[in-house]
């Protein structure tokens, strides 16, 4: 009865190991877009975060003036991307005026993840999701 039981809670443990591992990678993709939406009604920042599949975290510091458009915070989103990202390993554009782009580069191998670290911000929504 003890075997069977150590055996039970051995296939429950790996099986808790296994949907942790794919929960995690549901969280990785090889292109992101940020929806920006709403203009700032306060001056602040927002901090993204960009972390490859098993890799090191870049994170990502944007400022933001007070009143600034939706659009206006989209181009400087891809500019700070642009310039704080590791070179080559990444694309970033926008697309539709609000939204950010980012894509892993052709020579690079890993996916990655996209997250909102913080904004204070007043009035300007956030939306991460893979493509």
């Amino acid at each position: 009865m003890n075997g069977r039981w150590l055996r039970t809670v051995g296939a429950l443990a790996l099986g808790c190991v296994v949907l942790a591992a794919a929960r995690a990678d549901d969280n990785i993709s090889n292109k992101w877009r940020i929806e920006t939406s709403g203009s700032a009604h306060s001056a602040g920042t927002i901090q993204l975060r960009v972390t490859p599949h098993q890799g090191t975290p870049a994170d990502v510091t944007i400022t933001v003036a007070d009143k600034t458009s939706e659009n206006k915070i989209a181009q400087d989103m891809r500019d700070a991307l642009i310039a704080q990202l590791p070179q080559g390993e990444y694309h970033v554009e926008t697309d539709d005026g609000e939204d950010v782009l980012i894509k892993k580069a052709k020579s690079h191998e890993l996916n990655f993840s996209v997250e909102v670290v913080s904004s204070n911000v007043e009035h300007v929504k956030l939306h991460v999701e893979k493509e």
